[in-house]
């Protein structure tokens, strides 16, 4: 009896050390981050601490014991929401589950946990040679490149947290790059990728992500056929489309023209006469190309079917709709040109009239005043005895006047009642002179 008991309190002890082993102990919580460990600055990730043994409350710390908001000494239940995220949240993070009743007995700290917080500098660039197109065993090169110099380059495929390849950034023009060798490809390896930049002091905050880069394996299934409607040899400016087509199944089709990425893709219809079918419209056609389909599934956006055949699209001639426009588009420049050449006609003609015109004159300066003012001031020689006719002077004594030839640039337009003119002789020279009685005088003539 005393040693069954003995034996039921062990077997309970060793029960309860499984439960709630002490700290220090081999069962560790496991740490995850979701969605991504990686997280944009200004973004949120939440937290996960995972462990079977009975614990549900958890604590979490930072390593580098940089202060974070609402993290110290803050306990949770299984799960923490941290943002929106700072560099102060960059860093190496790790849980530990303990009993809500006891103060002692707790688990051991999880595996460290990186989180890295992007957006501190401007995106790099990827790019991918041969092609993002590769079949199964085949070598690629992902090169992450940027104008900015950058101590290392980080290599991210999308949903995969852990085993991001770094490189060191080798100077290029004035900038810095990484090239990055994937391979022998397999399906594991097949995805979307993105690069990212960093500094040696500051190994969690990185640079903004360049823009995503599919790397897809082809030729897992049969290949489906391509054709061209009207014909794979159009006139410029002629709609075109090309349908790719395959009596297998498959969710979708992707178009690819030659040295070029495939952007285009459609889901497969099932036509009349079985096969399943995708229509890509081109539109107006201004340059040929040489173009394969592909087909695939939904659940293995990644795993692509063998090219198809290529097909040669040609373009010849120009297109129809520029002869259209050409005439209309003569005829309008034509028209403008001879608006502006009548409207500068019309402003010419305009400005010589107005030049043209002169002032008319009355009053003391003459009875009857002056017809125009070219007829009032002519040339003269300067000192020359010039014979003054006065038709107020007739049959009167000689007096001295003063007389002032006048320049007919001094007067300014503008429109006076002319008053009523008596006959009167015309002048028997050119030349007239207005009298200044008040005037010291200058030259004196007496009338004959």
């Amino acid at each position: 009896m005393s040693l069954m008991v003995i034996s039921v309190v062990c077997v309970g002890f060793f029960l309860v050390q499984r439960a709630w082993p002490h700290e220090g102990g081999r069962d560790k919580p496991f740490l995850s981050a979701w969605p991504n460990a990686v997280v944009p600055r200004g973004g949120h990730v939440t937290l996960r601490c995972h462990y079977g043994g009975g614990f549900n409350n958890f604590t979490l710390y930072k390593e580098d014991r940089i202060h974070v908001p609402n993290l110290q000494g803050r306990k949770f239940q299984e799960s923490f929401l941290m943002g929106p995220m700072t560099a102060a949240h960059a860093g190496t993070y790790r849980c530990q589950g303990f009993h809500p009743h006891s103060s002692t007995w707790q688990t051991a700290p999880s595996d460290p946990l990186k989180i890295i917080v992007t957006g501190f500098h401007r995106k790099p660039s990827l790019l991918v040679h041969p092609g993002p197109l590769v079949k199964s065993g085949e070598m690629v090169i992902l090169q992450c490149w940027s104008d900015t110099v950058f101590e290392r380059f980080l290599l991210h495929r999308e949903g995969i947290s852990e085993d991001l390849l770094r490189l060191v950034g080798e100077p290029h023009d004035e900038g810095s790059q990484a090239n990055f060798s994937i391979g022998p490809m397999t399906l594991a390896l097949a995805g979307t990728y993105r690069c990212y930049g960093s500094v040696t002091h500051c190994p969690y905050e990185w640079s903004a992500p360049s823009d995503p880069l599919d790397i897809v394996i082809t030729g897992l299934y049969g290949k489906p056929s391509l054709s061209a409607q009207p014909g794979p040899r159009v006139r410029a400016g002629e709609n075109v489309t090309l349908s790719c087509s395959s009596w297998s199944w498959f969710d979708l089709y992707h178009l690819s023209r030659e040295g070029e990425a495939p952007e285009l893709r459609l889901p497969a219809v099932p036509s009349l006469n079985g096969t399943f079918q995708a229509h890509f419209p081109l539109g107006p056609a201004t340059h040929g190309g040489t173009y394969r389909c592909f087909g695939s599934f939904r659940g293995t956006p990644y795993q692509w079917s063998a090219p198809s055949d290529p097909l040669s699209v040609s373009v010849t001639g120009s297109p129809r709709h520029l002869h259209v426009l050409i005439g209309p588009s003569v005829v309008i420049i034509l028209f403008i040109l001879l608006l502006f050449f009548l409207l500068h006609r019309w402003w010419a003609k305009k400005k010589s009239k107005s030049m043209k015109q002169r002032p008319e004159t009355s009053g003391p300066c003459g009875k009857g005043g002056w017809e125009h003012a070219d007829a009032a001031v002519m040339d003269q020689e300067p000192g020359a005895d010039r014979t003054v006719n006065r038709e107020d002077s007739d049959g009167q004594d000689p007096q001295e006047v003063t007389y002032a030839q006048l320049d007919h640039s001094v007067f300014t337009q503008r429109k006076i009642t002319r008053p009523s003119q008596r006959p009167r002789r015309p002048p028997t020279e050119t030349t007239v002179y207005l009298e200044l009685p008040n005037a010291e005088p200058r030259l004196t003539v007496v009338s004959c």
